[in-house]
């Protein structure tokens, strides 16, 4: 590099010299690098490490929205105004809020990658401004609608829903079910794999989080399960317990298709999903055993995913808590006074087991 004066070639080489003595230095040739050239190398380095539905989401993202915008550029050229650029773009074109964000992720995964490997000192994706989620709350259903659903399905695809409904399993791990992942002697579900789809092309692959559990059933629900063994056909282990008409694993687009929303609409519900089944089942299970219960029951390592995205509040609680503050301001009952039903969040996690 050159300088006009003496005095600012000083300054530049001690401002330099202190960068390399706080390990703070970057090679500026390392950032000539291309993001389409680090961002192809980056997504064969995280594959090993990624579900194969994860990975081929990054890689649809990087293709689509990351690449055309930034693919020739220099990683070092990437400015954080570069980034907010993009995001208003995707945004003008019509991309959801959560498009948006997933695609910002991916690229904010690259960078931070760039940064650890000494290609660029500081991610210029730090402090983007991304448009807000609009969260759908699920849609939380009683034991009665519940029941008009089962009744409405067509068998075995009856079995299938009360099987989400009553051990809120992922719509995949539901799908993913076989012979041998029925423990009848037990009493319980083995959830050991769940089935995905990526392009149309069905895979089995571990649960969420690699959460591997038992799902203890009620009685009525194994009656209905022995049953259903029995009438299969197939009577291998790792026969699956529900497929389509050509014997093949489901696809969640025909299944909802064909299957669910028409006994969502002859049961006269509406705006019900798969998804649902799961998030009643943790609202049911929570209100009842507490939430921790809920948790293991999902399989989640933490109960703040279970109380934000499943437990909601079931249709008159509220006023059974406001009856309560009634009856605690008149001295009826003590501040720690509850329903015989209850119990705490860290309540015994066998409850739910001997329910």
């Amino acid at each position: 590099m050159t300088f006009r004066t003496k005095k600012d070639a000083e300054r530049w080489l001690t401002l330099k010299e202190a960068e390399i003595a706080k390990g703070e230095w970057v090679n500026p040739d390392a950032g000539k690098v291309t993001v389409a050239e680090w961002g192809n190398r980056w997504l064969d380095s995280v594959r090993p490490s990624l579900k194969p539905k994860t990975h081929a989401s990054y890689v649809s993202l990087f293709r689509t929205q990351i690449e055309p915008r930034f693919g020739a550029m220099a990683l070092a050229a990437v400015r954080p105004i570069s980034v907010s650029e993009w995001v208003a773009d995707m945004h003008s074109r019509g991309l959801s809020a959560s498009r948006i964000r997933q695609a910002h992720v991916v690229l904010a995964l690259m960078m931070e990658a760039a940064v650890t490997n000494e290609l660029i000192r500081v991610s210029p994706c730090i402090g983007t401004k991304l448009p807000r989620l609009v969260v759908r709350d699920p849609v939380i259903l009683t034991r009665d609608q519940v029941e008009k659903l089962v009744k409405a399905a067509a068998p075995p695809h009856d079995l299938l829903i009360e099987i989400m409904a009553y051990a809120g399993l992922r719509v995949g791990e539901a799908f993913a079910l076989r012979r041998k992942s029925i423990d009848l002697d037990a009493g319980a579900i083995r959830v050991t794999e769940t089935l995905v789809e990526i392009s149309g092309k069905t895979s089995f692959g571990t649960p969420k989080s690699h959460q591997v559990r038992d799902v203890q059933l009620p009685a009525f629900l194994l009656r209905r399960l022995r049953a259903h063994l029995d009438e299969m056909a197939d009577k291998s282990p790792d026969a699956l317990l529900f497929v389509n008409k050509r014997g093949k694993p489901l696809h969640y687009n025909a299944w909802r298709t064909w299957k669910f929303d028409p006994a969502v609409e002859k049961a006269g519900l509406d705006g019900v999903t798969p998804h649902d089944l799961r998030a009643t089942h943790a609202s049911w299970v929570a209100d009842a055993f507490g939430v921790l219960a809920a948790g293991r029951r999902l399989g989640h390592s933490n109960t703040t995913i279970t109380t934000r995205h499943y437990a909601r509040r079931l249709e008159g609680k509220d006023n059974d808590v406001a009856r309560g503050l009634d009856a605690f301001r008149d001295g009826k009952i003590g501040p720690g006074a509850r329903s015989g039903h209850e119990q705490d969040d860290d309540a015994s996690p066998g409850a739910m087991n001997s329910a």
